[in-house]
């Protein structure tokens, strides 16, 4: 039986692109792949008739061909020829990289390449917890950190092979890190087992790092923390973590801070609040009151006469820096008026002379028992 046009198999004209032949193929090879047509027969044939068709025409040389000569081509040893079928020496490699795309989610690579050879591989990412103070969040600072980490051998400058020699190309992958095995129609890829994914072998390691190319060491660093920062700020310092295996590039380190409790302060984003006791007198007669300030300066605050316990006064740019910002929080002073302790009699008789004296001082007192006792009334 004669043979189709491939053009025909795939269902393109002469004029097609290499993407309009891709794009032709993956359609195809999923519609008749054998797995997915276990009780049909013909799907083999029509698998392997589209496989074909894919695998002359995706190579411009051997496309050139069959444009000219026609299947004539392939046949007797002529461009592009091949085994049984038509599958020329380079299928497996042309239908690993389709078979990817259309496959690929199911291996876990999502059509993804690997990036084999040079045995280079980027160093970790590092994390370092530091813990700094309110006032430091305030102004920012420059700290010094030490952090354990892998550097660059200095005796190999990272290759990893004894000094005046050098790592080799694997023999076994080529360099790519994975060799490929045929199975059917598909092409299994594995990491090599001689070179362990790293596309080179290195036969007298460096005796200080022991071929790894790096080795651990207690760097210490210059960490600039702006002003601003707040609770779980995460910093970035590009190239300061672990070193490359072999060369490889540097991880970064992330430092994330933490803020120590202050005595007077608590902080809610860039605003403050900070809780002040005031006399019993001072709430009732009025009266000013000095505070201090996350700059280490001083504000004076006026109590009005009757001020209640929870009062808040606000006082505005007194607050935390925005990050990165030229504007302020500000700072909350709240007010709680302390009752008094340990009082001398006389100091005791004023008072029970003051309570005697039945006159609308306690406003919130009167209201809350009058409701109590139309509460209790409710019951009888």
């Amino acid at each position: 039986m004669a043979k189709r046009d491939f053009y025909e198999v795939l269902g393109v004209d002469r004029q097609a692109d290499e993407k309009q032949l891709k794009n032709a193929f993956r359609q195809l090879a999923k519609k008749y792949h054998p797995d997915a047509n276990r009780d049909d027969e013909s799907a083999q044939e029509k698998f392997q008739e589209i496989s074909e068709a894919y695998d002359a025409l995706k190579d411009p040389q051997t496309r050139a061909a069959y444009d000219r000569f026609g299947h004539a081509a392939f046949e007797n040893g002529g461009p592009g020829a091949g085994g049984a079928g038509g599958f020329g020496p380079e299928f497996s490699s042309s239908m690993s990289d389709v078979f990817e795309d259309l496959f690929g989610d199911f291996m876990g690579g999502g059509g993804g390449r690997r990036q084999g050879g040079g045995g280079a591989q980027r160093g970790s990412d590092l994390r370092y917890n530091l813990e700094i103070s309110l006032i430091d969040a305030f102004k920012g600072k420059s700290a010094q950190i030490n952090v354990p980490t892998s550097v660059t051998c200095e005796t190999c400058d990272g290759s990893g092979a004894k000094p005046g020699t050098s790592p080799t190309t694997c023999g076994t992958c080529g360099g790519a890190g994975a060799v490929r095995a045929s199975q059917g129609f598909f092409t299994v890829e594995r990491t090599c087992p001689a070179c362990h994914g790293q596309g080179q072998t290195i036969s007298d390691p460096c005796t200080d790092c022991n071929g790894q190319g790096r080795a651990n060491k207690e760097r210490t660093l210059s960490v600039n923390i702006p002003a601003g920062v707040e609770d779980g700020t995460r910093i970035r310092v590009a190239g300061k973590g672990e070193a490359g295996a072999r060369g490889g590039p540097t991880g970064d380190l992330y430092i994330f801070l933490s803020l120590k409790p202050h005595e007077f302060f608590q902080r809610d984003g860039a605003d403050l609040f900070c809780s002040v006791p005031i006399t019993m007198a001072s709430a009732a007669l009025g009266g000013d009151v000095e505070v201090p300030t996350i700059d280490g300066n001083k504000a004076r605050v006026t109590i009005p006469e009757g001020t209640q316990s929870g009062k808040q006064f606000r006082l505005r740019s007194k607050g935390m820096p925005v990050l990165r910002s030229q504007q302020k929080g500000d700072m909350y002073i709240q007010v709680n008026v302390e009752t008094p302790v340990n009082l001398s009699k006389k100091q005791q008789d004023l008072l029970k002379e003051f309570e005697a004296e039945k006159r609308d001082n306690s406003p919130q007192s009167a209201g809350f028992f009058s409701k109590a006792k139309a509460f209790w009334d409710g019951f009888k």
